[in-house]
């Protein structure tokens, strides 16, 4: 689609973001990777250190005319938890915090306005603690990271943690 614009989020492991996002229609490609860091070109590994400052991101290339970013920020306050800090479940270090990484001056403020309206509301029962910051690089993950779910969904992680999140979405996602 020669028209896609393209969002960058983190909100946990990417396996389950990338899962869900995939789902999503008008949505394109959706490639894991890393963001907000100080390595050039991390790796998997170095990653989960917690001493890169990269993010586990998701970078969703998508079509406007079919889902807008707001459409995909209403996505994302419901497929993580927003309200804890450098973590999601049992996955802990600041490579799992919930931020979103903005382009251009048009996704920060839906961004901000979208974080603002989603605190307001009764959607959470905590504060929120995603961060936004203007997206300087994506290093694209290891090769074997894309569709992981799809491809790896007898392992027991994929069993326990990413199908229930993919089930949940598909029968919440109408309410969106």
């Amino acid at each position: 689609m020669k028209n896609n614009r393209t969002a960058v989020f983190g909100g946990g492991c990417f396996w389950c973001t990338e899962a869900i996002y995939k789902r999503v229609k008008g949505v394109g490609e959706v490639e894991p990777g890393y963001a907000g860091g100080h390595v050039v070109n991390p790796s998997y590994k170095t990653v989960c250190t917690g001493t890169t400052g990269h993010a586990e991101v998701i970078r969703v290339s998508y079509d406007p005319k079919t889902v807008t970013f707001l459409d995909l920020l209403e996505i994302f306050w419901h497929v993580h938890d927003p309200t804890t800090l450098n973590r999601q479940g049992n996955d802990i270090g600041s490579q799992y915090r919930s931020i979103i990484f903005y382009q251009d001056d048009e996704q920060k403020k839906s961004a901000e306005t979208s974080l603002k309206n989603a605190d307001a509301s009764s959607m959470f029962n905590k504060p929120i603690m995603t961060k936004i910051e203007v997206l300087e690089v994506f290093y694209p993950a290891e090769d074997y990271h894309s569709d992981y779910f799809a491809n790896n969904s007898a392992q027991p992680y994929c069993r326990a943690v990413i199908a229930p999140k993919v089930q949940h979405f598909l029968e919440e996602y109408h309410k969106i």
